[in-house]
């Protein structure tokens, strides 16, 4: 039997397909990575990476490169009606703050974390079909650079290529679940415009502001998706107006500073579960599960992804039938790691912001504790292990939360 070139190949090199390769290569593997794009590149992204996602930079040995360029996010408001609770996420895996890096900067700091592991990347390549044996096993890529055609073979492809995936497309990877949008979200960058992670809520809207690299604030608004077609007519006074009804004191700021970019959004935020990985193939990131940016866990997810399909897959890439054990292991881990996160999601992006949680939220701003476990819980971060004081209070400051999902949850099975 010939050598196979490569043990992985991976499609698409931001967060999540560089982190793969990365994780990969550094388990010995040897590994080919490919995007469509060129680095420093920037693409649409809430920019957070939560404290869980942090521990994974701070594992991987990158957290000092990014938090050279941004700053540590250490606290969180968030107003919602006449109440404002302000604290932050309790620490994950010792890790305390969050960071917001621009994605030209956390994308270039991954890919060149990845080839200094080994990895072989190609920019400004796409994946323009699939190679297959007699038992239509994934066996590699055609791949298309500049005119120039090739193929290349390995015993894994990685699809990476986030939501509208190719590769998904071309594996045949079937839709599990999928809901309809909820939202949809424009976003700029300003000067200076917040010092901390900033999140508003009211009806029918949702202001986030989040401080990123050379002291700009992202500042993006939430609309319902049934909105979308009056507010892309005028984008920016729609914008403009969402954040100066709902958060006065911000637009305020905004305008003193200044806008520094060119307004963006999007009104095609799908929400999905597609299968993980099948023979020779597996997807990461977006690519395999995509839910609205409003809860800003896309990075995070991407990072978990990543290692637990590195973790999972180290080691099989030449036993054909242990490398598909572990792909089916992966697959499982992924549903059972996210779902929860998924459901979540989807009640946020409601926009609806019913009066019995206005009061729940208001005796929460009345004790440090449960507010700490509140914002624990907005940004994802594991549950309390014990039912101690802690865990209780937790429970009860995403009861909310829990039910949406439930009834999503039965939605689905039903």
């Amino acid at each position: 039997m010939s050598e196979v070139p490569y043990d992985a190949i991976v499609v698409g090199a931001r967060c999540a397909g560089s982190a793969t390769a990365l994780l990969l290569a550094r388990a010995g593997h040897r590994v080919l990575m490919v995007d469509r794009a060129s680095f420093p590149s920037d693409t649409m992204s809430t920019l957070y990476i939560q404290q869980r996602g942090v521990a994974h930079l701070r594992r991987w040995g990158l957290l000092d490169r990014v938090a050279a360029r941004c700053p540590a996010l250490d606290r969180v408001s968030y107003t919602i009606g006449a109440v404002r609770l302000e604290g932050c996420s309790r620490p994950v895996d010792g890790v305390g703050a969050a960071y917001a890096p621009r994605r030209s900067t956390l994308d270039a700091l991954l890919v060149e974390a990845a080839v200094a592991a080994g990895v072989e990347f190609r920019p400004s390549c796409t994946l323009d079909g699939l190679l297959r044996d007699e038992d239509d096993r994934v066996t590699g890529v055609r791949l298309r650079s500049r005119g120039v055609r090739c193929e290349e073979r390995a015993r894994l492809v990685v699809g990476a290529d986030g939501m509208r995936s190719t590769l998904a497309e071309l594996a045949g990877a079937r839709t599990l679940i999928e809901d309809e949008p909820k939202t949809c979200v424009y976003y700029a960058f300003w000067d200076g415009a917040a010092d901390h992670f900033e999140l508003y809520e009211a009806q029918d809207r949702w202001i986030g502001a989040v401080p990123t690299d050379d002291g700009q604030t992202l500042v993006q608004a939430y609309f319902p998706q049934h909105e979308y077609a009056r507010v892309r007519t005028d984008a920016q006074a729609a914008y403009l107006e969402a954040v100066r009804a709902t958060a006065p004191d911000l637009h305020a700021r905004m305008l003193d500073g200044g806008c520094t970019e060119r307004l963006r959004g999007t009104g095609h935020q799908r929400n999905f579960f597609r299968e993980a990985a099948g023979p020779g193939w597996a997807l990461v990131g977006d690519a395999g599960h995509h839910r609205d940016s409003i809860t800003a866990r896309g990075i995070t997810h991407a990072f978990l992804q990543a290692q637990m399909l590195a973790d999972r897959v180290a080691g099989t890439t030449e036993d054909a039938p242990r490398l598909d054990l572990a792909l089916r292991s992966y697959a499982r881990e992924r549903y059972d790691a996210l779902i929860d996160d998924y459901h979540d999601t989807l009640s946020t992006a409601r926009l609806s912001v019913p009066e019995h949680r206005v009061r729940m939220i208001a005796e929460v701003a009345r004790d440090a504790a449960r507010t700490e476990d509140f914002f624990s819980a907005m940004g994802g971060a594991p549950r309390p292990a014990t039912a101690d004081s802690g865990a209780r209070s937790a429970a009860e400051a995403v009861r909310w939360m829990r039910a949406q999902r439930a009834q999503r949850a039965a939605a689905v099975k039903g």
